[in-house]
């Protein structure tokens, strides 16, 4: 797959699993509201990775949205940094049972829906970039 086909994967995943987000978002689904969001953000990224690296467009295996933002040669600002590291533990806190039950108290109506409210920014971002020749 050529590196744009791959790019429009990863983005058309991305929108699929920021539906599936709005769905348990409403649903007050909040810690697999939260996965999905990493799911979100992490895909962007590898589609914009792909975007960026014409001869080698598959990207690192990794959950780690700095990372990820790294390899894309992102300027980051500070804000940016924060928000990508703590969406970064929506991964591991929502798939791992120890992790579960801490994370589940975490995500109050209130921590979710400014969690939401990040996430949506940072996709927005990120997908400007996706447009951006």
């Amino acid at each position: 797959m050529d590196n744009i086909n791959l790019m429009k994967y990863w983005i058309n995943s991305s929108d699929e699993d920021y539906d599936a987000m709005q769905v348990m978002y409403k649903n007050k689904k909040n810690t697999w509201t939260l996965f999905l969001g990493h799911l979100v953000i992490e895909k962007l990224l590898k589609g914009l990775y792909a975007k960026k690296n014409e001869e080698n467009p598959y990207t690192i295996k990794s959950h780690n949205l700095l990372a990820l933002a790294e390899k894309c040669n992102l300027d980051l600002t500070d804000e940016q940094v924060e928000k990508l590291q703590i969406i970064t533990q929506f991964n591991i806190s929502a798939r791992y049972d120890d992790y579960k039950e801490n994370f589940k108290q975490k995500c109050t109506d209130k921590y979710t829906s400014e969690q939401v409210k990040n996430i949506e920014e940072v996709r927005k971002w990120l997908k400007e970039l996706l447009t951006v020749e």
